[in-house]
């Protein structure tokens, strides 16, 4: 290689070396600006919407299916039979007690009780006759005894009358509502007819439901039970008053009767209505948005806010024990203390340790104290 050459390919070599030295430079300086900037970053940090655990009472409970019963119904029918004169009433309509429903032909008891009357004029007076013509000694005490027997069966036979017109006049034995009816004047009924319903009004009704052997154990004379008639979103309150004395082999249910007071929510008899009767005792919870419950391969978990050493708000992962859901909240039986931040509206994108912003903190704590678990 002659002295040119050689001269060429060291500054070849010089020029590559001197750009790699220049590249090295150019890159570290670049790490070293990246770190200086990095440092000069603040922490990531989410927002999320934090709600503090609130302890409660969790009264399990069960469901059942009840029909609603009048405390006085009847199915109307006649005891004699005899043609319909009238028909005073009409089918809904409410009724006083004592109003007459409907009224049978009675002329041919009207005409022998005429005639049984004026039969009972004439006794007494024979009767009056006999005592004076007796003081006189014009008559013997035997004609008097005779004359006082005549009346008696006379006021008798009246009154026996008197009692079939009145078996022939139907009237409402209590205050009540008139069920559908087919009767109409001039129609001949025999003995025994079915007229009409009648279901009483303006008084409390009784709710028959049936439950479990393992519930009816827990329920006792005056315990409360919740009535829910229809599309109604609050319940009505009954109160048991009886038990049945036997559970039933076949489904081992028991059947149960509340009673609930009138008022103007009160559910129409013959109604079915949905029972939510207490399960056992209540048992402390505590109760915090069903939004701030993360479900996991591992099992749930919450988010509890902490402040550090720093006094900044972390986020921390804590493993808990669910139970039942009740509209917006859910019960934690374990792993949660009343009192404690949890995150709720944005958990999902939080992890262990991480920074928080709370968005905002509603007061919880004004609510019942009390919940009621389905079981």
């Amino acid at each position: 290689m002659d002295r040119r050459s050689w001269i060429g390919s060291s500054l070849l070599l010089l020029a590559v070396a001197a750009t790699g030295v220049g590249l090295a430079a150019w890159k570290y300086g670049s790490i070293q600006a990246g770190d200086a900037a990095s440092a000069n970053q603040p922490e990531p940090m989410e927002t999320v919407s934090v709600d503090v655990a609130r302890a409660v009472e969790d009264h399990q409970t069960a469901t059942s299916i009840g029909t609603v019963l009048a405390l006085r119904s009847i199915t109307l029918r006649n005891e004699l039979a005899g043609t319909v004169s009238q028909v005073r009433f009409v089918p809904g309509q409410i009724v006083a007690a004592g109003a007459v429903l409907i009224a049978l032909d009675v002329s041919v008891e009207e005409a022998d009780l005429r005639a049984q009357q004026a039969q009972a004029v004439l006794a007494r007076t024979v009767l009056d006759r006999r005592r004076a013509l007796t003081q006189d000694q014009a008559a013997a005490q035997e004609e008097v005894d005779r004359a006082r027997a005549d009346l008696d069966v006379a006021q008798a036979q009246i009154a026996r009358t008197k009692a079939l017109i009145a078996r022939k006049t139907i009237r409402a034995p209590f205050r009540a509502r008139v069920g559908l009816a087919d009767v109409h004047p001039g129609q001949y009924l025999n003995e025994g007819t079915q007229l009409t319903t009648l279901q009483g009004v303006d008084e409390a009704v009784h709710v028959d439901f049936a439950v479990p052997q393992h519930v009816v154990l827990g329920l006792r004379q005056g315990s409360a039970v919740e009535v829910f008639a229809g599309n109604a979103a609050s319940p009505v309150v009954a109160k048991i008053v009886a038990l049945d004395a036997r559970i039933d082999p076949t489904t081992r249910n028991t059947m149960v009767r509340a009673r609930i007071e009138h008022s103007a929510t009160m559910p129409a008899p013959g109604a079915a209505v949905r029972i939510r009767v207490p399960v056992g005792a209540a048992r402390q919870a505590v109760a915090i948005p069903v939004n701030a419950l993360r479900k996991g391969p591992g099992g749930d978990q919450v988010f509890v806010i902490e402040s550090d050493q720093e006094n900044k708000p972390r986020a921390h992962v804590r493993r808990v024990e669910s139970g039942a859901m009740l509209g917006d909240d859910i019960l934690i039986h374990s792993g949660l203390t009343a009192g404690e931040r949890v995150a709720s509206s944005g958990s999902f994108k939080l992890r262990d340790g991480v920074l928080v912003a709370v968005a905002a903190q509603p007061d919880r704590t004004s609510g019942p104290d009390h919940l009621l678990s389905q079981q």
